[in-house]
């Protein structure tokens, strides 16, 4: 199963894909928040209220990226499943 880094306030979605099997992290605003960190993960799952999140366009993370909103966990589920 994949290893996903969920960002704090996102309760439902950690949740969910913990339920389906998911390995999830929940981080926050922090300076754990480096490329190195999310490099760690398979996915990272932000709220969407800041585009650029903590600076990650602009760092080298390989991490499949995917901003939750508007999305339910099902549909961040199968975004998950279809890379």
């Amino acid at each position: 199963m994949k290893k996903v880094a969920v960002q704090k306030g996102l309760n439902p979605v950690k949740s969910f894909l913990n339920q389906e099997g998911y390995t999830v992290r929940e981080f926050d605003g922090t300076k754990e928040n480096t490329s190195k960190f999310l490099n760690k993960f398979d996915a990272v799952i932000v709220t969407g209220e800041n585009e650029n999140f903590m600076g990650i366009e602009d760092t080298e993370v390989k991490a499949q990226m995917i901003n939750a909103d508007g999305m339910t966990p099902q549909e961040i589920k199968n975004q998950l499943d279809n890379n």
